[in-house]
């Protein structure tokens, strides 16, 4: 084994900063070079997404080490920028250690001279930005994995605009992370103390009804859920997460009479017992519910992640329960305020909507149809958030949605992160707009594919786990690169390349730039007005492969996705 590796493994070992149960856990895989070589080969990289990880002692795993660096790192910088007045908001989500890693980090700020907002107990993330702002703090840090499964946390960053830091804040952050020893290079201090000093205050419920408040400006279907409450039943599962409070509480304001929540699934529990994945994206989480809903004669079940931000629906039809895709969610909310605003006479004159580059081109679509226009963004709802601050500074348009293609919706101006909680209130209001029409959210559905055209999309996963999983990912996104392929499927017209910068046209050779900043993503044309995009996530150890398909008819649209995923998974398997 390099002897680098075992060096840190000592340092680890040997180091006074560590409790018997770190040192016991770590001596445990003495004789295993394969786990010690996954722990300590490399530091847990600091991203724009800020950390995640496996909860597990060594450099490549979250833990209250690593957590405390990352803290240091951010403190640093915040010092740099005459920040610890203004200080930093912390939340937590329902994951094991989110409440003590949150604490921690509390800590090593308040050691280093800066104010911090503590949530006294778990938030979903989108209060987290709402939050940073309403305090006027220079940055947040959510203790959250998201919907990642049991075994991981993260540490996602925020700065002052309440969105993730972009990309030249978190290269400064992990710079200091790399240049600071993870056990005395750190300072933290002693909770109560930091308290006692004013250095940590809490934040509770006033800060929730600020947000609650600002959620509820943004609904426009009053009128219809007036019509509609005394039928329309709604069951609503919050995955053991943070929504279990607030969503309940946002749909009662509403003016919804019959929400039924799925009382296993509103334990708070970071194992999450009762799904295999806590992501409201699949339907497997859903089949408690599903098998209340059909009891119950419900229509609807909204689900939200552990965190809170992204939001998922399971709908009837006929007999059946169906889930919807993070982008039939989308065009469905995009479509209905729009038409809500306008039957309403508030629709801005120089509306926009916002949406990833990975997300339905139905919904460019759809705002062409109806009249606004449509700005599309990198992967990253802070990227969403940039243009919102960029909106409101200009005065060139008035954000009315964004949203990307897993499960992220936000409408409004109050946070700069996807809001499940708001989400959750619109699919209920624009529930009861469908069911006074006769119609379930599949009805509607279906009704804008026969309004604007046959639209299938999907997403497959390529996993590259292991050390020389990244290395993999790179040698892959080379190859296409090196050897640009002719056809995906279908043939490919033009290849946009946002890490070059260019779109370059595969008749002519003519190049153009993409206009967004750089990212490792390729974008394939295609013939039929078809798309193929390639990008490694920027949280997990895989490559995404985005297929977005269109035809006159559905068996079209499905016949051509099929064609795409073949060819895609003929490239990507290694």
């Amino acid at each position: 084994m390099e002897k680098q590796i075992i060096e840190q493994y000592k340092k680890w070992m040997d180091s006074e900063a560590l409790d018997e149960a770190a040192k016991a856990e770590l001596a445990g895989i003495e004789q295993d070079e394969k786990e010690i070589r996954e722990r300590f080969a490399q530091m847990l990289k600091f991203g724009t997404a800020g950390l995640r990880g496996i909860m597990r002692m060594g450099l490549n795993g979250m833990n209250i080490y690593t957590v405390r660096l990352a803290a240091q790192a951010m403190a640093n910088v915040i010092i740099e920028e005459s920040g610890q007045e203004k200080g930093v908001t912390i939340a937590y989500d329902s994951r094991n250690n989110s409440e003590l890693f949150a604490g921690e980090s509390a800590c090593v700020l308040a050691a280093n001279g800066i104010r911090v907002n503590l949530f006294e107990s778990l938030r979903p993330t989108p209060e987290l930005s709402f939050a940073l702002r309403q305090t006027g703090s220079i940055a947040g840090i959510n203790i959250t994995a998201s919907h990642n499964t049991k075994e991981y946390n993260g540490f996602k960053a925020y700065w002052a605009d309440g969105a993730q830091i972009a990309a030249d804040l978190a290269g400064r952050i992990a710079g200091e992370m790399d240049k600071t020893d993870i056990f005395t290079g750190v300072k933290t201090m002693d909770r109560k103390q930091a308290v006692e000093k004013g250095l940590i205050r809490m934040l509770g419920q006033e800060m929730d009804e600020d947000y609650l408040a600002h959620v509820m400006e943004q609904s426009v279907g009053a009128p219809y859920v007036e019509q509609a409450a005394d039928e329309l039943k709604i069951i609503y599962t919050p995955f053991h997460g943070t929504g279990y409070k607030l969503v309940p509480e946002v749909l009662k304001r509403l003016g919804m009479k019959h929400v039924i929540t799925v009382p296993e699934q509103m334990v708070i529990d970071g194992d999450f017992p009762t799904v295999k994945s806590p992501n409201p994206e699949y339907r497997e989480g859903f089949a408690i519910a599903i098998d209340m809903a059909e009891k119950e004669n419900v229509d609807l079940i909204i689900g939200t992640d552990p965190d809170g931000d992204r939001c998922g629906i399971v709908v009837r039809k006929g007999n059946e329960y169906r889930t919807l895709t993070g982008n039939q969610i989308g065009v469905l909310l995009l479509d209905y305020l729009i038409r809500a605003r306008k039957e309403q006479g508030s629709l801005p004159e120089n509306a926009i909507a916002v949406k990833s580059i990975v997300s339905t081109t139905m919904a460019d679509r759809i705002c062409a149809e109806q009249g606004i226009s449509v700005a599309n963004v990198l992967t990253g709802f802070k990227y969403i958030g940039e243009k919102i601050k960029e909106y409101e500074a200009t005065g060139e348009h008035t954000f009315i949605f964004g949203f990307e293609e897993s499960n992220g919706y936000l409408a409004g101006t109050y946070a700069r992160d996807k809001d499940a909680v708001l989400a959750s209130m619109l699919i209920a209001e624009m529930a009861c707009y469908y069911h006074l029409q006769g119609k379930t959210l599949q009805d509607a559905m279906d009704g804008l594919y026969e309004t604007y055209g046959q639209y299938r999309e999907k997403v497959v996963s390529f996993v590259f786990e292991g050390l020389d999983g990244q290395a993999k990912m790179s040698e892959i996104m080379e190859k296409m690169r090196r050897q640009p392929p002719a056809e995906v499927g279908l043939g490919v017209e033009r290849i946009r390349d946002y890490q070059s910068g260019e779109i370059v046209d595969c008749a002519g050779g003519a190049k153009e730039p993409t206009g967004l900043p750089k990212s490792n993503i390729l974008f394939y044309e295609l013939a039929e007005s078809c798309t193929a995009i390639i990008r490694p996530s920027g949280t997990e150890p895989k490559i995404k492969f985005y297929i977005m398909a269109r035809g006159a008819k559905a068996e079209e649209a499905e016949e051509r996705l099929a064609k795409i995923e073949a060819a895609g998974s003929a490239m990507l398997k290694v």
